[in-house]
C-alpha cells in the first residue's frame, strides 16, 4: 500500500472498506457502487469477515455503522451534487484526494471529464489495483499527480488538460479537516476563481460545544495524530458560510452527518436528540456560485 504516508493509506482504505461493506450489509441501501468490493480485491464473504474487528486490519472500521452510514450519504450526496451540474451542462468533475473512488470508472457519459488529483504514490498504487481487479480507465478519466509539498493544484491540474474556463463541479471529501485552515482556504480561492457556474462539495469538523464533548474530541484527535492524521482545523457552519460567501459563493446547502443520513434513508434511521458520537461533529457542505 505505498500511498503518499501510511496515515494516508489508513484513510483511503478504512473509507473504501466502509463503501464496500455498506452494499453486502446495509439496508435499505444508500449508495450503490458495484466496484467498490472489487477494487480492493474482495469476495463478498471476505467483505463480512473484515465487518469483525481484528488487530490491524484495514477493514477494522466497517462494523461501526454511524461511521459507515456517513460514508455512503457522503458519496451518494456529492454524486447527486455531480448528477444535479450535469443536467445543467457541466462537462468536468475534479475529485481532490480521490483515493480508492470509483465514480470515474462509473461514469457513462464520454463527454464528461473526470480529473483525479492525489499524491503520486497514491495513484501509483491505485493503478496497480484497477489492473489486478480488471477495471479498465475510462478515456474520460484524467489522473492528476501533486505532492502538495512541491507543486500547487493549479499547476498540477492546468498541466493536465484541465480548462479552468469550463464549469466544473469540485469534490474534496474526508480532506478538509486534515488541512490547516489557510491551506483549506487556499484551495477555496482557487476553485472559486474557476469560470461559472462552479461548485464544491466538502466535509468538515465543527467544534465540540460542552465540556464533556471537547473532552470527547480531543482524545479522538490524540488518537489520530499519534496515528500520523493529525486534525488541523475545526470550523463552525456560520465561519466557513462566511468564508464561503466572501469567496462569491451565493448559494450555500449545509447537513449534519445524521441528518444526511436520515434524508437518505427516508426516515428509517432516526437518531434522536443524541446522535451517535462519531457523528456530531461531521457536516458536509455544497457551495455553488
Amino acid at each position: 500500500m505505498p500511498c503518499g504516508s501510511a496515515a494516508e493509506a489508513r484513510s483511503t482504505l478504512i473509507t473504501a472498506y466502509a463503501r464496500a461493506y455498506h452494499q453486502i450489509v446495509d439496508r435499505p441501501q444508500i449508495f450503490t457502487d458495484p466496484l467498490a468490493a472489487r477494487l480492493l480485491g474482495l469476495t463478498a464473504e471476505e467483505l463480512a469477515e473484515s465487518g469483525t474487528p481484528t488487530t490491524n486490519h484495514p477493514g477494522d472500521g466497517a462494523s461501526d455503522r454511524p461511521r459507515r452510514l456517513f460514508f455512503a450519504a457522503r458519496a451518494r450526496f456529492a454524486e447527486d451534487a455531480v448528477a444535479a451540474a450535469i443536467a445543467a451542462g457541466v462537462r468536468q468533475v475534479v475529485i481532490l484526494g480521490a483515493g480508492l473512488d470509483t465514480f470515474a470508472y462509473r461514469n457513462p457519459l464520454p463527454d464528461l471529464r473526470v480529473f483525479e488529483v492525489d499524491h503520486p504514490a497514491t495513484q501509483a498504487w491505485k493503478r496497480e489495483r484497477l489492473t489486478t481487479a480488471g477495471i479498465d480507465r475510462p478515456q474520460t478519466l484524467t489522473f492528476v499527480p501533486v505532492d502538495f509539498e512541491t507543486q500547487t493544484l493549479k499547476a498540477g491540474l492546468e498541466s493536465t488538460g484541465f480548462k479552468p474556463t469550463d464549469p466544473t463541479v469540485f469534490l474534496w471529501l474526508g480532506v478538509v479537516f486534515y488541512l490547516t485552515p489557510n491551506a483549506a482556504h487556499t484551495t477555496l480561492e482557487y476553485i472559486a476563481g474557476q469560470a461559472q457556474p462552479v461548485e464544491v462539495v466538502f466535509d468538515y469538523l465543527q467544534p465540540a460545544n460542552s465540556d464533556e464533548e471537547r473532552a470527547h474530541q480531543q482524545a479522538r484527535a490524540d488518537r489520530l495524530a499519534d496515528l500520523g492524521e493529525p486534525v488541523l482545523s475545526y470550523l463552525t457552519p456560520d465561519d466557513i458560510a462566511a468564508q464561503l460567501r466572501a469567496l462569491g459563493f451565493t448559494d450555500l446547502e449545509d447537513h449534519s452527518a445524521p441528518d444526511l443520513i436520515t434524508r437518505y434513508l427516508d426516515g428509517s434511521t432516526k437518531f434522536g436528540d443524541e446522535p451517535p458520537r462519531a457523528l456530531r461533529a461531521i457536516r458536509i457542505l455544497r457551495a455553488r456560485r
